[in-house]
């Protein structure tokens, strides 16, 4: 694909994500005008405040302003914040990039291993028990996962700082540069803020993690199976190669190509699907958010997160695809 067939993709994906999320905002039973302008608002205010909405007009004329107000990142005012729904986005986003990044690093440093592992192993005592437990990262609920660890590891052990993103004794001691503490924190210096962050960010971040490794260590173990078959393993073990190095230079080495597409994947998938842990763990990211902003009929800010997820998601795709032809010459 090349570079001009991959934006012309990319820019039709985003189009059709405008279209759904304004499709939405149009069928869901939720009047945005008396949103605005309350229940109790007189018929002229209700009328004038829905011709400046414009919802007097055409579908395929409001689409064609949603278009364009989204584009210049105008996505609204939130009813619930009072801000512009932006500038929601910008003060919460972070903090679930924090999270999702956390956990695909957990997921990561555990799940490549862990899928090698099994391969080498099939069939063996350690691919059942690997199996068996990503099955389980697939199939346990995640808000489940989320209430039990909370209740062993900060109610019962004390071992993590509980729900929230930073104990209260450090709110605002460190000003904001990137908005992840955990990196704003380290470059201050202030590392007893860091190790609130941290402890804060491990239990929840484990959880999501779990369910990253389940998907990556599935993947890495089919990869490796079939590298393993491939000629040039026979032939370097008839070399006289280590297993290790067979395994973990070789054949490792070759499936790493398609695995940044997993990992990508996995990543993109956490930023979107961590609507259920922000809530059980009060963690005031895009989740929480969209999800608060549901349950107050804010419309403006539903749709508003649901495009900048989905814009992450695209981004993420492409970038993937593009870090795929870098390292594999064959896909260019």
């Amino acid at each position: 694909m090349t570079a001009a067939r991959l934006l012309g993709t990319v820019a039709l994906t985003f189009l059709g994500l405008l279209l759904v999320t304004f499709l939405i905002g149009r069928v869901v039973p939720i009047d945005p005008v008396l949103a605005a302008v309350g229940d109790r608002a007189p018929a002229a205010v209700y009328e004038r405040v829905r011709i400046e909405l414009g919802l007097d007009l055409p579908l395929y004329h409001q689409f064609w302003i949603y278009c364009t107000r989204v584009l210049g990142g105008d996505f609204g005012n939130s009813v619930m914040t009072a801000n512009t729904v932006l500038d929601d986005i910008k003060r919460v986003f972070p903090a679930t990039l924090e999270l999702a990044s956390v956990a695909t690093i957990i997921g990561v440093a555990l799940g490549v291993p862990m899928g090698v592992i099994a391969a080498v192993n099939r069939d063996r005592w350690q691919d059942q028990v690997i199996r068996v437990a990503g099955l389980v990262g697939y199939s346990v609920p995640v808000f489940w996962l989320g209430l039990v660890g909370l209740l062993l590891f900060y109610a019962r052990l004390g071992w993590v700082a509980g729900p929230g993103r930073l104990d209260v004794a450090f709110d605002d001691l460190v000003a904001p540069v990137t908005g992840v503490i955990l990196i704003d924190s380290a470059m201050a210096g202030e590392w007893e803020v860091f190790a609130s962050a941290f402890s804060h960010v491990i239990l929840p971040a484990a959880i999501l993690g779990y369910f990253s490794l389940a998907y990556i260590s599935r993947m890495t173990r089919s990869f490796m199976l079939e590298q393993l078959r491939q000629e040039y393993i026979t032939t370097a073990r008839v070399k006289g190669l280590s297993e290790r190095r067979v395994v973990w230079r070789h054949a490792l080495g070759n499936v790493m190509v398609p695995l940044i597409t997993v990992i990508a994947l996995s990543y993109a998938n956490l930023l979107e699907g961590s609507v259920l842990t922000e809530t059980v763990f009060a963690w005031p990211g895009l989740g929480q958010y969209i999800t608060s902003s549901l349950f107050s009929a804010d419309m403006n800010a539903v749709l508003g997160g649901t495009i900048v997820v989905g814009s992450v998601f695209i981004g993420i795709n492409m970038l993937s695809d593009v870090l795929y032809r870098l390292v594999d010459p064959r896909a260019r």
